[in-house]
């Protein structure tokens, strides 16, 4: 079994537990932790917001900074940490201000996220420890699926999700994959030597565009466990939590999940990070204006981290053979929807609305219909 795993990149660590004793008594302690909590909603609610701030800080290094912090390994931590945690704290406080204490830019606005919990169940409170344990295993999980999932009020919501989500892996698939197409050749020729300063200028600008616009996304994944209309005193805890969470992330250069980013071709060059993290802008800018509805932008990296290396393995410019591009792409995704299994089977434990049998019945048309719904208004 060993092998098997090996050869399909699967992490060995999963197998070698005696090396993870730490990490399985941090673990250990938070699920105690967590089902003392439970009972108690004010406590609950922020001790659940600190586990899925850190689990989803943790998990999400990959998709906005992942590139950033992969190219950029020469510059002090603190530097980079003023740079995106200054982004994090403005990008939160103009939605803080304009929605009225609403720190999520609308996401939990949305049918099915709309009311904040006034009691929570224990698989709420430990949902962001089973995220923290997929990431220590570098799965690209979804926090939107594992975390949110478990507050929908509806199979409908559940669909939503889903189908926006599916509709961005596809859409950054075919995006990255004929974008790469064209200009992989030109770029392999063009990209060589140390890059311009000009190029790590325009990739800081893309990056910090693409974290302010991410966050608009995300946001609501770890703030979905506090009130949807916060005041000024639990504003300053939720975005001093995460800015410290920032610093810790950055101090470590990604953790053990920015594997999912270097593994890939030419990543460390701040020319193909810039390239990346424009499309990847791009994409999730157009999806913030298409619905209020929350989605998986995991889903959205490794549709487009796939397509791309994917498009430079067949122009054979990339660091992989096609064969190799073609297992990374298919690891992202398995991990991805072992994820999606789990939020769902979190889902139907913590809600007494959600079945098994409602869940089959209801999510495959809400998928399909928002599909064909997202699909249709882009001309296909």
């Amino acid at each position: 079994m060993k092998k098997i795993f090996r050869a399909f990149g699967y992490p060995e660590v999963v197998w070698l537990p005696k090396s993870e004793r730490t990490f399985l008594g941090f673990i250990s302690i938070s699920f105690i932790v967590a089902m003392f909590a439970t009972p108690y909603p004010q406590i609950a609610m922020w001790v659940g917001f600190l586990f899925a701030a850190y689990a989803a800080i943790a998990n999400d290094s990959i998709q906005t900074i992942g590139t950033f912090i992969a190219s950029n390994q020469d510059k002090k931590w603190w530097v980079l940490w003023i740079f995106i945690g200054g982004i994090f704290f403005f990008t939160m406080l103009y939605s803080f201000i304009t929605l009225n204490g609403d720190v999520s830019h609308g996401r939990l606005a949305s049918k099915g996220f709309e009311i904040a919990p006034t009691e929570f169940h224990f698989l709420q409170i430990a949902a962001p420890i089973f995220l923290l344990i997929l990431t220590r295993l570098r799965m690209p999980v979804s926090t939107t699926f594992i975390l949110l999932t478990s507050f929908a009020a509806s199979p409908a919501a559940v669909g939503g999700v889903l189908a926006k989500s599916m509709s961005g892996y596809i859409l950054s698939f075919l995006m990255g994959l004929i974008f790469f197409l064209i200009v992989a050749k030109a770029a392999k020729k063009h990209f060589t030597g140390e890059a311009k300063p000009w190029w790590t200028i325009a990739q800081w600008m893309t990056s910090g565009t693409l974290w302010s616009v991410w966050l608009m996304q995300d946001a609501a994944n770890i703030a979905v466990y506090l009130p949807r209309s916060m005041n000024t005193g639990e504003f300053i805890g939720f975005t001093s939590v995460v800015v410290i969470g920032l610093g810790l992330l950055l101090y470590y250069k990604g953790g053990r999940i920015q594997k999912i980013v270097t593994e890939k071709s030419v990543v460390t060059d701040v020319r193909f990070a810039t390239l990346i993290d424009l499309i990847y802008c791009v994409i999730l800018f157009y999806f913030k204006l298409h619905s209020k509805v929350p989605m998986s932008t995991t889903w959205v990296f490794i549709g487009l981290l796939a397509g791309r290396e994917l498009g430079m393995a067949i122009m054979k410019t990339g660091d992989n053979s096609l064969l190799k591009s073609i297992k990374l792409g298919l690891k992202d995704m398995s991990y991805a929807l072992i994820g999606l299994i789990i939020s769902i089977a979190i889902a139907i434990g913590v809600n007494d609305q959600l079945t098994v049998s409602s869940m089959v019945s209801s999510i495959p048309q809400e998928f399909a219909a928002g599909v064909t719904k997202f699909f249709s208004k882009i001309g296909f």
